[in-house]
């Protein structure tokens, strides 16, 4: 079921167009949904000005870029209090590519890309030198299985919003 007004059969399209590739002309998008391309254009504005498109972005290539190495690394912190100081030093971080705020052992989980094993080192030696972080916990990833570029979109039911 679709919760969000903003999110009709048409839009869920257009978003799903956007999210494959984010330079599709509007003409192009109207003819693959149907519309006209000042409709497209009305709606993509619109679901912007919501806040539901908060940017436009390019997808680059870690390997491609010498960042083949991906490690998740979550991170304890004592006291909780200083949480939101943990989170400005980690995002801040060299590597740091994604930083959470988690609820479980770990306070925060940081999406680290680098070069490799000794450039890892150096960020972890880091991540453990900032003030309130008692303790680190790394994972190295070893490939990508599946990676997107946001949340999957509401399906709506078949006939809603027609």
């Amino acid at each position: 079921m679709n919760d969000n007004p903003a999110i009709d059969e048409i839009n869920r399209q257009i978003l799903e167009i956007l999210r494959a590739d984010a330079r599709t002309p509007n003409a192009e998008i109207a003819r693959q949904v149907g519309l006209t391309t000042s409709a497209v254009h009305e709606r993509v504005r619109k679901l912007e000005t919501r806040g539901i498109i908060r940017g436009y972005s390019a997808v680059l290539d870690a390997d491609a870029l010498g960042q083949g190495l991906l490690a998740f690394v979550g991170v304890r912190i004592a006291p909780h209090r200083e949480a939101m100081n943990v989170a400005r030093a980690l995002s801040e971080a060299h590597g740091a590519e994604e930083v959470f705020h988690m609820a479980g052992e770990e306070c925060f989980l940081v999406k680290v890309r680098c070069a490799g094993t000794g450039e890892l080192e150096q960020v972890l030696l880091a991540l453990n030198d900032i003030p309130a972080v008692t303790s680190t916990r790394t994972v190295i990833a070893l490939r990508p299985v599946k990676e997107s570029p946001g949340p999957e979109l509401p399906r709506t039911k078949q006939g809603e919003d027609e």
